[in-house]
C-alpha cells in the first residue's frame, strides 16, 4: 500500500523525459512580488497618453525621477519669472539708468531678478527687493507668479502623498507563502497556498482568486495566452489570521488530470491574488503572486503557526512558509478517484461470497453444539402432491424409526413450528 505513495520535494532529483527534449528557459507571466512581466512597444501616442493623465503618472514613476522633475519645476519656474523681471526692467531703463525710478527696487541686473523672482514664488520677502507703483505690467506678473506657486505646491504634496499612500506599498504587508502544495483533503486531491497579512490591522472584504495562465508559441512567431479560472471554496475571506487557501481538484478543474509526472512537464503559471479593502484608509488594495509547477510542492502540508494562549491567539510567522511532508498518492485525481469507486467499501461487503464470511473458531463450533443441544426438539412438516398432509412425528419417533424418515426435497417447502 505504502508503495502506491510518495512525498516529493521540487529539490529532490526526478527525472522526467520529454518528447522534444529539454526546453528552454520561459519567463514569469507575474513576477513573485506580484509585477507583470510585460513591456509595452510601439504604443500609439504614448507621450500623449501619459500628459493627458500627469496625476497617474507622477505617482508611478521612481522616487528620483519625481524628485528630479518637481527640483526643475521650482528652478524653471524661478528661471522663467526672473527672465521676465530682467526684460522688464531692461525695458524700463532701470539696469543702465541707476538714477531712474525703477519697477522693482534693487532689480540691476539678471541675478537680481532671478533672486527677485526665487524670494516672491518662496515669500522669503528679505526687505530690500520689492515692487514700486511704476509698472503695471510687473505687478500683474508678480501676481500671476504666486497663484502659478500655489498650484505647484498643492501638486506637488498631492503627488508625495498618493505616492506614499500607494496600494503598492500596503500590498506588501500582505504576503504568500513561497510555495503552493498539493495533498488530501476530506478525500480530495486538493491544491493550496497560504495568505496572511503581517499588520494588525484587520482587513475587510477580502477575496481570494486563482487563474491557470498558458501561453502557447507558434511557429510563426504569435504567442496565445489562455486563462482558466479555479474554483476556490473559501473566496470570501476575513484576514485576521493566516489563512489557507485551498482548490478542491474536481472534474471541472485544469489539474484534474495531472499527476506528479505530469505537473513536472506542465508548461503553465498559476496566478493568484487577494483583493481587499484596508480598515484604516478605506482603500481597496490586491497583491498578487504566482507559482510555476516547479513551486508547486506534491505531498507536503502545511505547519501550524497558530497557538491559543490564556489570554489570546499566538500567530508565528516563523512557520508561514514551513511544510512537513505527508503521504499522497502520484496519480492524478481522475485516477485516484477511479480505485476509489473500485475499491470495494467494507460495509456494503458481498453475504454470500465464500471468502468475505470468516471461518469459525473450534471454540465457536463448540458453544453452537452446546446451543443445538439445549434447543427444543422440532417437528417438520412434509408437504405431498395431492396437498394431503401428513401425521406429524416427533423427532423422538424419528430417531427410532429408520424406515420412516421425513426428508425435504429442495423444491419443496419446510416449516418449523
Amino acid at each position: 500500500m505504502h508503495n502506491q505513495y510518495k512525498s516529493v520535494n521540487p529539490n529532490d532529483d526526478v527525472n522526467v523525459k520529454t518528447e522534444n527534449g529539454p526546453q528552454r528557459k520561459k519567463y514569469r507571466y507575474v513576477r513573485k512580488e506580484g509585477n507583470c512581466d510585460v513591456v509595452f512597444r510601439h504604443v500609439p501616442e504614448e507621450w500623449l497618453l501619459f500628459v493627458t493623465d500627469i496625476f497617474t503618472t507622477l505617482v508611478e514613476i521612481r522616487w528620483r525621477v519625481m524628485f528630479l522633475i518637481f527640483a526643475l519645476s521650482y528652478i524653471l519656474s524661478w528661471l522663467f519669472f526672473g527672465i521676465l523681471f530682467w526684460v522688464i526692467a531692461l525695458a524700463h531703463g532701470d539696469i543702465k539708468d541707476e538714477t531712474n525710478d525703477p519697477c522693482v527696487y534693487e532689480v540691476r541686473s539678471f541675478t537680481a531678478a532671478f533672486l527677485f523672482s526665487l524670494e516672491t514664488q518662496t515669500t522669503i520677502g528679505y526687505g530690500f527687493r520689492g515692487m514700486s507703483e511704476n509698472c503695471m505690467i510687473a505687478i500683474i506678473i508678480v501676481t500671476i507668479q504666486d497663484v502659478i506657486s500655489c498650484f505647484i505646491d498643492t501638486f506637488v504634496i498631492g503627488i508625495v502623498v498618493a505616492k506614499m499612500a500607494s496600494a503598492r506599498k500596503r500590498a506588501q504587508t500582505v504576503g504568500f507563502s513561497n510555495c503552493a502544495v498539493i495533498n488530501l483533503r476530506d478525500g480530495y486531491l486538493c491544491l493550496s497556498w497560504r495568505v496572511g497579512d503581517f499588520r494588525r490591522h484587520h482587513l475587510v472584504e477580502g477575496t481570494a482568486c486563482a487563474q491557470v495562465v498558458r501561453s502557447t508559441m507558434h511557429a510563426t512567431g504569435k504567442v496565445d495566452v489562455t486563462y482558466e479560472d479555479l474554483v476556490i471554496q473559501q473566496r470570501d475571506i476575513t484576514l485576521v489570521t493566516p489563512t489557507t487557501i485551498f482548490h478542491r481538484i474536481e472534474p471541472s478543474s485544469p489539474l484534474f488530470k495531472m499527476s506528479l509526472v505530469d505537473l513536472r512537464k506542465a508548461d503553465f503559471e498559476l496566478v493568484v491574488s487577494f483583493t481587499y479593502t484596508d480598515d484604516s484608509t478605506g482603500m481597496l488594495h490586491q497583491t498578487r503572486t504566482s507559482y510555476t509547477p516547479a513551486e508547486i510542492l506534491w505531498g507536503q502540508l502545511f505547519q501550524e503557526m497558530i497557538r491559543v494562549s490564556r489570554r489570546h491567539y499566538r500567530v508565528d510567522y516563523n512557520l508561514f512558509n514551513h511544510t512537513a511532508k505527508v503521504l499522497v498518492p502520484e496519480v492524478s485525481a481522475e485516477e485516484y478517484e477511479h480505485k476509489k469507486q473500485l475499491r470495494p467499501s467494507p460495509r456494503h461487503s458481498p453475504r454470500h461470497s465464500p471468502r468475505s464470511s470468516p471461518r469459525p473458531s473450534p471454540r465457536s463450533q463448540r458453544q453452537s453444539h452446546q446451543e443445538n443441544l439445549l434447543k427444543p426438539p422440532t417437528v417438520t412438516v412434509e408437504l405431498v402432491g395431492d396437498s394431503h398432509l401428513e401425521p406429524t412425528v416427533s423427532t423422538s419417533q424419528v430417531e427410532s424409526q429408520h424406515q420412516g424418515t421425513l426428508t425435504l426435497p429442495h423444491d419443496l417447502t419446510s416449516t418449523e413450528v
